[in-house]
Order: structure tokens, then sequence, then C-alpha cells
């Protein structure tokens, strides 16, 4: 490469570094049946993982392992196309047919990830719909702001739940704009509940499309486990549930579900899903049974909750600075770049704890933190030796 390039590249690494930003990525590998242990291929140490979205260990689900292992003999490894050229294949469908019936919707539509999932489809409702107007929260996801950017729509953003701002930024509308109000139900890094009530009432007051993101609440939260908009019964009245199988359902994959029209529409015109390979079935095999399987099955959205409620009370009993929400995600104010990254590489190094520190522009700057994620899975005496590693750091290192 031309030295004129070669600079570029080595002043961006050591700007990140600089402003203790460098994301390095930890080499594990996880053990089957034995989550969430996983070894750390760096010195080949047992570590118990602390921050893997697989809340549920439906990564790991032996009924879908046999089932994935079946479908890689019917089928093969990969999809062998895209979705409009020969990468269409019942699993597939039948994981689009299922995921609409877990949301009570009429269709469903599958893509290769979360990310593309909100990307393409707001790309494409923008594509859709004449002169569309986005409303969307602060804190929504990165995947949201790109689909948005990516639209080239009117955007406003209102303050994170602030419903106030977001009604008068929509009066200040034209009656006679299309509106789209884009929100989450489980905010990510702060862990708590979007306003989806209120958001419905004001989309009903002013004739807007609701779109939800999911992502951190399906397979989790609901009786079935379709999500918040579920268990508060509000799921009907929001015309696009966005979810992911890849947290809550333990694989891969995004996908949205509606009504037969929007479904049709946004599969025509999201360039994404048009333009991607299909998800290989054995894989849609396995998130079709992990659906199922949580549809009926409550013990580990039951086990999960009670781990997080001891970890809290817990963090809490011992001074620890926490984010307070009603969730079972648990964020741990650090407001320290360099210092977040000191007590995650001590809690790897020293205790065999692998927590993740979240720095900008995940989280904004100065307001760094660890994000614990407990799941099903976790053991009481697990629990206790995260609490003695995390207090023991924390007050060495602040």
């Amino acid at each position: 490469m031309n030295k004129i390039f070669q600079k570029f590249f080595t002043q961006a690494i050591d700007n990140l570094k600089h402003e203790n930003r460098y994301r390095e990525f930890l080499d594990i590998a996880r053990i089957c049946g034995e989550f969430p242990f996983a070894i750390n291929k760096k010195n080949g140490k047992k570590i118990i993982v602390w921050c893997s979205n697989d809340y549920l260990g439906m990564g790991q689900n032996p009924q879908s392992i046999i089932k994935a292992k079946q479908a890689l003999q019917d089928f093969g490894i990969g999809a062998g196309g895209t979705r409009n050229i020969s990468g269409n294949n019942s699993p597939i469908i039948d994981l689009e047919n299922t995921v609409a019936k877990l949301h009570d919707k009429q269709r469903g539509l599958v893509f290769s990830s979360g990310y593309t999932a909100n990307d393409g489809t707001i790309q494409a409702l923008a594509k859709i719909i004449p002169n569309l107007v986005i409303y969307s929260d602060a804190k929504n996801h990165a995947s949201i702001i790109s689909g948005i950017k990516n639209s080239g729509a009117q955007k406003h953003i209102f303050r994170h739940n602030d419903i106030n701002h977001l009604e008068d930024l929509i009066k200040g509308t034209s009656q006679e704009l299309a509106k789209l109000i884009i929100f989450e139900s489980v905010y990510s890094m702060d862990g708590d509940f979007g306003e989806l009530e209120k958001i419905i009432k004001i989309a009903d007051k002013y004739n807007a499309l609701t779109y939800i993101d999911e992502v951190h609440a399906v397979g989790i939260y609901g009786q079935n486990g379709a999500g918040l908009s579920q268990k508060l019964g509000l799921q009907n009245s929001i015309d696009i549930i966005q979810g992911t199988f890849a947290k809550g359902f333990g694989a891969v994959g995004g996908y949205i579900a509606s009504n037969d029209d929007i479904i049709d529409a946004v599969r025509s015109y999201a360039s994404p899903f048009i333009f991607s390979t299909a998800m290989p079935p054995a894989i849609a095999v396995a998130i079709k049974n992990n659906i199922e399987y949580l549809s009926t099955n409550s013990s580990e959205r039951q086990k999960l909750f009670a781990n997080v409620s001891v970890i809290k009370q817990k963090l809490l009993e011992n001074n620890i600075n926490i984010f307070p929400n009603d969730s079972h995600i648990i964020s741990v104010r650090i407001g320290d770049a360099y210092k977040a990254k000191i007590i995650s590489q001590k809690l790897l190094n020293e205790h065999n704890i692998y927590v993740q520190h979240i720095n900008y522009p995940t989280v904004a700057r100065g307001d760094e933190r660890l994000r614990i994620t407990p799941t099903c899975l976790h053991t009481p005496t697990m629990i206790s030796e995260l609490i003695f590693a995390l207090v023991q750091t924390i007050n060495e290192v602040l």
C-alpha cells in the first residue's frame, strides 16, 4: 500500500488507542453444554462469561442442536443464493410463519441480522411512503440511526422517552405528511423500558405508523416470549415489530412482523434483504425450535429474572453504582474510559470473569460502564464470585 494512505490508517488506530477506545476482541471458545463457561484462548483458562446476549442459553438448546444436525444432512450448509434467486427454502418460510404467529401478525420477514432488519426496513419504508417523516428516540440503536440516515427521509429526534417533546415535534409537522415513530422496548445500555403505551396514543392521535425494536426483549418478556409489547398487551396496536434471533433466541439473524401488505412491500424494496444470501436452512430450523420451545416454557425466563434480582440487590448492598431499571440488563457506572478498560482486564486476568467494558461511541463520553448480562444458567456460586471480584476490583481502580 502507498505510504500516503498508510498514514491515515495508522493515525486512525492511534487516535482510538489514545482515547482508550481501541476495540480488542477476546478469542473465546464456548463449551457446548457448559455455558456460561468458555475457554480464554489466549491462556487456555476456563472463564465465566457475564456479557453474553444468549440470555436464556438457547444457543446450546440440545433439541435445536439435534434438529440443526438433521437439517445439515438434509439441506447442506448454505441456502445457495438470495431469497429471490434459488435461496428460498421451506425452513425459512416456516420460520417466518413462526415469527408471525409469535407476534400475532399476518406475516414475518427474515433478514440476515437484526441490524439489516432495521436498516433495510426503514430504507424501504421511505421508498414506499412519499414524503415520510420519521420520529426517532434519541437512544435508539445504531442500526435504526443508520436506516434513517440511509433512507434520506426527513427526521426528528425526540429526547429519550420524552413524550411531550415527541408530540411537540409532530405538531410542528404538516398534517399532510406521513409520519413514522420508531422506538425500542428495552434500551440496551441503560436497560430502561420505552414508553410504549404513551407512544401508541400519540401515534393514534396523529395518525402515525409505529415501529418498535424488540431485540433485547424477544424470548425474554411476554407470556410466549414475544417481547415487552406482548407483556403489556400492546403488540396488536403496533404496526411493525422488529426483533432478532441473536439474543433471547440464541442464534443469528433478524426479522420484522407486520401485516401482509407491509411485509410484501418491504420484501420488494429493502435492498439489504434483496441482495443478501438467505439464512442457512439448518440455522432457520434451530431458531424455529427455540422460538417454539420458549413459547411454551417459562422456566428459563423465571431463572433469568431471579438471578437478575439477586445480583442487583447484592450490588446495591455493596454500594456499586448501577443504572436503575426494571429490566434484565445491569449497567455499572464507571465514567472513565481508561478505568472501565482496566477493571474489565483485571476481572478477566485475575478472576477469570469476562465482563466487557462499554465506551464511546456506544455510550456518551463520560458515561463509560461495565454491562453485565446475567443468564438463566449462572449459578449462585458464580453470582457470589462475580460480586466479590467486582467489588474488590472497582475499589482498587476507582
